[in-house]
């Protein structure tokens, strides 16, 4: 027969009393922290899932952290490409009134002053920082500026190339600004034409900037096996004192010869086309060469300054001058709109890899929410009923108490 002592039921109403007790702490806690899993014991399986979430967030969070620091340095290398294009407005502007017939030496020495001016503006901006210790046009890193003004013009000291980002798809964190600061192509994009005269600052005539009116035939004529250098190809227009030009094309070859000159009348040739205006003298020498990737935007600045603040030169040598000058600052603008174009595209990149980072957060905090967040509605419901279990095994304990020998005994 089995016997129950009351020493034992005692014992085993205190031992389902605490029991009661600790799971009603236990749904507490979770009602109060919102958790379901708070540590790997209550849920293995749920927590593993929580980390490797967590992990997933961690490294989103890292990405974002990662892209903005790639597009603060982009929006700022955008903003001073702009500020550099506004310049070379302004430098054209000038060059422009440099041609003014009517101005003197002391005229275009007061546009040589501005034009300096700008100039030291466009170098400021070249070396512009990134507010990080870096340089925007630096490349892969300089400690330096990296574009030096020396004896010789403008230099590039950084390193070139670009450095980026810690992410899944590669984003600049500097941009090498070394070719369209300093080695834009010369001329029209396509050749180049200069004065070669033997003074030409005493020129009667002078040379537009010429363009391609048929490209298959220009092609055919300036590549191999036409020509044997391309690089070295140049045509050479040659005046003679009777009103006549000739032209040599690589150094041998006569294209033309003692053809009349009519100023102004387009001279066409293996598919190119220029035009000399002026009185040209039989010391008057013009040149076309194949563009080359060799246009500093400051050495441009620094021949129209030289040019600028020579004294006593003639008409046709200021209008030559300011043609080449334009040229030039044209295709120094291009190329640095063409680079603010690229980190413009670069920065709507930035936008699309923003929204999927985003979307992969969103992600990954609804994995760790369903792995480790508690339902508050099940919760509350569960937490109401071990709390009307613990009363009642309070209630029962003490109807327990009172069935006690000495308690009979009392009454």
């Amino acid at each position: 027969m089995l016997r129950l002592s009351t020493s034992q039921a005692f014992d085993t109403g205190l031992e389902r009393l605490q029991q009661r007790q600790r799971e009603l702490t236990d749904a507490q806690e979770r009602l109060t922290s919102g958790k379901r899993v708070s540590k790997a014991s209550d849920d293995p399986a749920a927590a593993a899932r929580a980390e490797r979430a967590l992990a997933s967030l961690s490294r989103h969070e890292a990405s974002q952290r990662a892209l903005d620091a790639s597009r603060s340095v982009l929006t700022l290398t955008e903003s001073t490409l702009g500020e550099a294009g506004d310049l070379l407005q302004q430098v054209r502007e000038t060059l422009v009134a440099a041609g003014n017939a009517s101005y003197g030496d002391s005229d275009r020495m007061a546009l040589a002053e501005r034009l300096q001016a700008l100039r030291s503006q466009l170098l400021l901006a070249a070396n512009r920082g990134d507010g990080a210790g870096a340089f925007l046009f630096g490349g892969q890193g300089s400690a330096a500026p990296p574009f030096i003004d020396g004896p010789g013009g403008v230099v590039f000291r950084g390193t070139t190339g670009e450095n980026a980002v810690a992410l899944e798809e590669a984003l600049p964190q500097s941009t090498d600004g070394s070719r369209e600061w300093l080695a834009a192509p010369s001329g029209n994009g396509l050749f180049d034409t200069r004065n070669v005269s033997a003074n030409p600052s005493q020129a009667g005539a002078w040379i537009d900037a010429g363009r391609v009116i048929d490209p298959t035939t220009f092609f055919a004529a300036t590549s191999p096996p036409a020509v044997a250098d391309p690089a070295n190809l140049d045509y050479r227009i040659t005046f003679s004192g009777s009103g006549t030009f000739s032209v040599t094309k690589d150094g041998a070859a006569t294209a033309l010869t003692n053809a009349p000159f009519t100023s102004g009348q387009a001279i066409e040739i293996d598919g190119l086309s220029f035009t000399v205006a002026g009185t040209p003298t039989a010391a008057d020498e013009f040149e076309l060469r194949l563009s080359s990737n060799s246009q500093s935007v400051f050495a441009t600045l620094d021949r129209a300054l030289a040019e600028l603040r020579a004294p006593t030169r003639s008409g046709a040598a200021i209008s030559q001058g300011v043609q080449r000058a334009l040229v030039e600052v044209d295709a120094s603008m291009g190329a640095l709109q063409g680079l603010r174009s690229r980190v413009g595209e670069t920065l709507n990149r930035a936008d699309l890899i923003e929204g999927r980072i985003a979307e992969h957060k969103v992600t990954a905090q609804t994995e760790r929410s369903q792995a480790e967040d508690l339902d508050m509605v099940e919760a509350i419901s569960l937490f109401q009923n071990r709390q009307s279990g613990y009363q009642a095994a309070l209630q029962a304990y003490a109807s327990v108490q009172k069935l006690s020998l000495f308690q009979y005994l009392n009454t």
